[in-house]
């Protein structure tokens, strides 16, 4: 039976973990272990010499671009392994030396000190999720991007279209330009290109969400946030797989305050004061959350396209979509009335559509993985 606890802390590269032990209790000590190789075989090793003669142990190491393979091996060996937000990890004041050592050997102290936030770690099919997402995402910035330049180079020619852009007008209205110059022409066609090429990496990895979909074990999550306005299939997919199961928040004001949807506060004494969203959390689901808060300045009402979408749900879940509708619309108009820049309107809402989203998902539970 494991009767002492080892604290390890890793400092995770590319190519070398440096390892740090603290023992247990308050005052036990801190040493350096030394580097090892960042490879399965060398983790194993490590975690084979150190769990010798009972010890209990428990790892951990900042989240970064090396993912959670770390993480996953560990718990598969039966050893406690904990990734750490690196914002959230306590800085001293006036500390200015920063190495690997020093880094492991405090990420080992703060975790036998209980002072290290963890970060959820998704299963393996919730990840590949994300990462498809998110190079959605990314093919939607690429889109976006290629259209700037497309225009950009238009206007530096003298050429307006003075009507919404990209539509099937408006790529007739491309093909009729005339230059006087004609390698405008070939430049012109290289940059529509680009745009269509864009386009269709979008359209494909829009297809390719939809198609895996039905195997992911958060699908009925998906399912039910479309019942909301502003949440179609893409959108209500791309929020899921970035905040993951919304099980682990215990209220709505958890969520919000995970999203960076709360303003910040500087409180002492009798003074208070308050300042701008504290934008902590998750850009991207912040940023959808937004861009669904915008649909709430129309009159509540139930589109044919939404009515669609909430034939094959249960009836609470509908409730508590026409609920967040009659709500949040009411109070956009409010808002707005009282003279609020658009940009706080928006930003109110999205914090209490936040609420109405955890309420739907709480009431879905995930599909058998």
């Amino acid at each position: 039976m494991r009767d002492r606890i080892t604290y390890v802390g890793l400092d995770v590269h590319k190519d070398g973990i440096v390892v740090a032990i603290a023992e247990g209790g308050r005052r036990g000590e801190v040493r350096e272990y030394g580097r090892i190789a960042n490879t399965p075989a060398a983790l194993q090793r490590l975690a084979r010499k150190l769990g010798q003669e009972g010890v209990e142990l428990r790892f951990c190491y900042e989240a970064g671009p090396c993912g959670y393979g770390i993480q996953r091996q560990l718990s598969a060996l039966g050893h406690e392994c904990t990734v750490v937000a690196p914002s959230l990890i306590p800085k001293r004041a006036g500390d200015r030396v920063k190495t690997d050592r020093r880094d492991a050997a405090s990420l080992a102290k703060l975790h036998r000190a209980g002072e290290l936030t963890a970060v959820w770690v998704p299963d393996p099919g919730h990840e590949a999720m994300r990462d498809l997402v998110r190079t959605r995402l990314d093919a939607v910035r690429a889109l976006r991007r290629a259209r700037q330049q497309l225009s950009g180079f238009l206007l530096r020619q003298g050429c307006h279209y003075g009507r919404p852009a990209w539509t099937k007008l408006h790529r007739r209205w491309l093909a009729g330009l005339k230059f006087e110059q004609a390698v405008h022409h070939i430049v012109l066609e290289d940059y529509i290109a680009a745009v269509e090429a864009a386009e269709a990496r979008r359209d494909r990895l829009t297809a390719q969400i939809e198609a895996m979909l039905p195997d992911w074990t958060l699908a009925p999550v998906v399912a039910a946030l479309q019942t909301m306005r502003g949440m179609a299939l893409v959108n209500a997919a791309t929020l899921i797989a970035e905040l993951g199961d919304l099980s682990r928040f215990g209220n709505p004001r958890q969520l919000m305050a995970y999203l960076g949807l709360v303003p910040s506060e500087h409180s002492s004494g009798a003074s208070i004061k308050r300042g701008g969203l504290t934008k902590a959390g998750n850009s991207a689901a912040r940023r959808l959350l937004i861009e669904a808060a915008w649909t709430y300045r129309f009159p509540a009402r139930v589109s044919r396209e939404l009515r669609l979408r909430q034939e094959e749900q249960p009836r609470v879940i509908r409730e508590i979509a026409w609920k967040a509708q009659l709500r949040l619309c009411a109070r956009y108009r409010k808002l707005a009335r009282s003279g609020k820049p658009p940009n706080v309107v928006t930003a109110a809402i999205a914090r209490e559509l936040a609420g109405f989203i955890w309420a739907i998902a709480r009431r879905v539970p995930p599909a058998a993985g």
